[in-house]
């Protein structure tokens, strides 16, 4: 205690030096929160917090003009001779008083159609004039909770670290981020440099509060971090949104400013509701005041999201800059309701850097040596929004406990309560845990991994697992054994595996394994055994058709430089046919015309194997080339960032060698490109083409030749970029050559947000076309068109595409229905 009040009583000594502080409230005197602070005409201010404080330092004595802004209020102007520090200065802002002059009145034209056309026009020319700066960027992340559960989902929530009081009310999260950001237009480039960073309660914290995914930009069409929410000034913005003037007033030098009232045309479409505030004759932004819902950001479980930003003018560029901004948002997810508000402050611009070829490079983010490590000295003099009380207090609370709980005898006493061994536990699994020393020990159990297929019957699964990390940059190493045991086949078919890796920047990773298994005849495993669990047991289809391996691996992998990525793998096995041995099953045995045999060759050959028992050897080398890569350098870690405007290239070469037949031997080359388009307002488009050769076509093995990712389901549970939708298991396979190809466009709202009543579901539109081109067979097309986004409220998570394809002039269609994943 006497610690926390030493720390506490040094805060307020160090930032009783500041310049200038002072309290802003309204005329109720309520506290205002993430006003804009600054120096008249100049670059040079700050943000008042959530109490209402603020400090505005400056390098000396004399006269100022000091400005008060915040949306909803008029501006307020104080001049001030300031002689000594610090010194105090509170404003009392008033509520903005609009007028709606006679002529916007009486006018036939909507003058609010008219300013937003004109603010479109002259996008281009207004952000020009910032086309290129460095600034000071200042963030804090803040998240509370009112009565929070004991537990979620099963799992304790603790008390989130101590923030929580007696009702479990309080913070759960706060961070702060101070770094230097460098922008240019053309050709549009972003870096930050992270001088400061903390989270409360833990060690070296890195928040995730990174500027350039922070900046939402009302200049572009679409707001790219809000699942792209078409922007209020937006080239086509006029298609989404109605206007209404709801009317003017000055700001304190003299600027006319529009205040504009923004309605969704279609409340299902991706955009904001609110106000936005446009300056007269500039047609720049003044100031945001928005609002949208979880359902539009395509994140369920946000009620709400709040953007507040406020623009202020610079002499130097005779343009309007962004100062300030803030995203509030609450989350509801059973009875869980946690609570947020994010903030931001740029000052310091600088328009005239010195950029040369080397400032901006891949790696959009760096950190300063020491940047999660400093004091509380140095975060007081550096921290441009004064803390609040409460902020105070769980920072100085988080840190006196956050020594308390890395002890050992704390450590091993949070082990004891989870160590607890429960009744289910030999059924569901047990994990035992030594946090001090940074290992664990974890027993699977089969009740989730009892699956059933014609050959093994009912069969399942147990296996532990030893973790051992090493280090906070991600060397750990881990081992481990699988036992599979099928009821109807009687065989017990263990695994090994040991695995290493050496850091979380180019992560090296070897493993190496052992053991006994089934995989099935295609590698990319087109049937998941969940699928093929239903279709067995309730319609008789036994789709998986698998054999057995006894094998050793051994591979490894690397990103060997930024955004090229190397692996490789050497295999010896033993791979003999399997039969089927069970004929079970719920549905009548001439359902579907009964099972098929395992033989993927011939389904009705159930004497037959479709390949003789043999050794081989397998060598694969692979690279992947992702052009471009940006990437993220944390103190710990390297964190790749998507969204590179070049498709992701992989090569890979295998070697089939050493088996006793040569004909069984072979050499195979395939490639793939892939890649995701943000298309803005009107959509997203995406495509995977992969294709591959033998150099030389032999009688090989079957599961050895080149296949493709077939579907019989209704439900598919598989990847719909690199799976066609109505093609037959293992009716497309080569020992010579093939290119297959996937393309899908989700147009989101952009077509059926235009139909009157079809609107009002808030479906996306979403068409897709396959192709598969084989050596010694026909082309086959899959064409389809669907719904995405179907659902109810905020949980829309199912997708309906209605396919049909071609093959030889024989058509065929259906409907398959999925989840509605990322992947899919």
């Amino acid at each position: 205690m006497k610690k926390i009040t030493l720390l506490f009583l040094l805060f307020t000594i160090t930032t009783s030096l500041a310049q200038v502080k002072g309290t802003i409230t309204n005329t109720k005197d309520e506290p205002l929160s993430s006003v804009s602070i600054y120096i008249d005409k100049t670059n040079k201010g700050t943000t008042s917090n959530n109490n209402g404080k603020y400090v505005l330092e400056l390098s000396k004595k004399g006269k100022y003009t000091i400005i008060y802004q915040f949306l909803g209020y008029e501006t307020v102007k104080k001049e001030v001779n300031i002689t000594s520090f610090p010194f105090e200065l509170n404003a009392k802002l008033k509520e903005e008083n609009v007028v709606l002059d006679e002529i916007s009145i009486s006018t036939k034209d909507n003058p609010a159609n008219t300013i937003i056309r004109n603010t479109i026009d002259n996008k281009g020319k207004n952000t020009d004039k910032y086309a290129n700066y460095t600034a000071k960027f200042y963030s804090r992340g803040l998240i509370k909770i009112d009565d929070a559960p004991e537990s979620f989902l099963g799992e304790s929530l603790g008390d989130f670290g101590g923030g929580l009081d007696s009702t479990r009310s309080g913070i759960i999260y706060l961070s702060e981020t101070f770094s230097n950001i460098s922008f240019q237009k053309k050709p549009k480039k972003f870096k930050e440099n992270i001088v400061a960073s903390k989270v409360s309660g833990q060690d070296r914290g890195v928040s995730f509060n990174r500027a350039e995914d922070s900046k939402i930009d009302l200049y572009e069409n679409s707001i790219e971090i809000f699942n792209n929410l078409i922007s209020p000034i937006s080239t086509n913005a006029f298609s989404y949104y109605k206007y209404k003037l709801e009317g003017t007033f000055y700001d304190p030098n003299g600027k006319l400013i529009n205040k504009i009232k923004l309605t969704p045309k279609r409340k299902g479409d991706r955009v904001f509701e609110g106000f936005i505030y446009i300056v007269e004759d500039d047609w720049a932004v003044y100031g945001a005041d928005l609002t949208t819902t979880g359902a539009q950001v395509n994140i369920p479980i946000v009620n709400s999201l709040k953007l507040k930003q406020s623009y202020n003018y610079s002499d130097e560029i005779a343009g309007w800059v962004l100062r300030t901004q803030t995203i509030d948002f609450d989350i509801k997810l059973f009875s869980f309701k946690p609570n947020g508000k994010f903030s931001y402050a740029y000052s310091k611009y600088d328009f005239k850097p010195n950029f040369n070829k080397n400032t901006f490079t891949n790696e959009v983010l760096t950190f300063e040596k020491n940047a999660t490590e400093k004091d509380s000295v140095y975060w007081n003099k550096l921290r441009p929004v004064p803390l609040t009380k409460e902020e105070t207090k769980d920072y100085l609370i988080k840190d006196s406990i956050k020594v308390v709980r890395k002890s050992k005898k704390y450590l091993d006493s949070i082990d004891a309560k989870g160590n607890k061994f429960g009744l289910l536990d030999p059924l569901m699994g047990y994990s035992y845990r030594n946090s001090y020393e940074n290992k664990s020990f974890s027993y699977h159990g089969p009740l989730l991994r009892t699956s059933f297929n014609t050959v093994q019957g009912l069969n399942t699964s147990a296996g532990i697992r030893y973790f051992k990390q090493l280090n906070k940059k991600g060397k750990w190493w881990t081992a481990g054994a699988n036992v599979n045991y099928g009821f109807s086949d009687k065989r017990v078919r263990p695994t090994f595996y040991f695995t290493k890796k050496w850091n979380n920047f180019s992560r090296p990773r070897l493993t190496v394994f052992a053991g006994v298994t089934t995989p099935q005849f295609n590698d990319k495993e087109p049937i998941t055994k969940l699928n093929n669990l239903f279709s067995s047991l309730l319609d008789r289809l036994n789709y998986l058709k698998i054999y057995e391996k006894q094998f050793t691996k051994i591979s490894y992998s690397e990103e060997i430089k930024n955004g090229v990525y190397f692996s490789s793998s050497l295999e010896f096995a033993k791979r003999k046919p399997l039969f089927n041995t069970t004929n079970y099953s719920f549905a009548p045995q001439d359902k579907n015309g009964g099972y098929t045999s395992n033989n993927p060759l011939d389904p009705t050959d159930f004497t037959n194997a479709a390949f003789e028992t043999h050794n081989i050897a397998t060598l694969n080398v692979g690279v992947t080339f992702v052009i471009g890569q940006k990437y993220l350098s944390y103190p710990n870690r390297k964190t790749n960032v998507g969204g590179s405007k070049f498709p992701r290239i992989n090569v890979q070469y295998t070697k089939r060698f050493g088996a006793s037949n040569s004909e069984l031997n072979s050499d195979l080359l395939t490639a793939s490109l892939r890649q995701n388009l943000n298309a803005g307002n009107y959509g997203a488009f995406e495509y995977n083409i992969r294709g591959g050769v033998f150099l030389k076509k032999k009688n090989i093995a079957f599961m050895d030749k080149l296949q493709v990712s077939g579907n019989q389901f209704t439900i598919p549970l598989n990847n719909q970029l690199t799976s066609f939708g109505l093609l037959d298991y293992y009716k497309f396979y080569t020992n010579d050559k093939y290119v297959e190809a996937h393309a899908q466009h989700n147009f989101r709202g952009a077509i059926l947000g235009k139909v009157p009543l079809l609107n009002k579901l808030n479906f996306h539109l979403v068409g897709g076309v396959k192709g598969l081109f084989m050596a010694n067979k026909k082309p086959y097309t899959e064409v389809s068109v669907g719904l995405g986004n179907v659902g109810f409220g905020k949980w829309r998570l199912l997708r309906i595409d209605y396919v049909r394809s071609n093959y030889g002039g024989i058509s065929n269609d259906g409907f398959l229905f999925r989840l509605n994943l990322p992947f899919n």
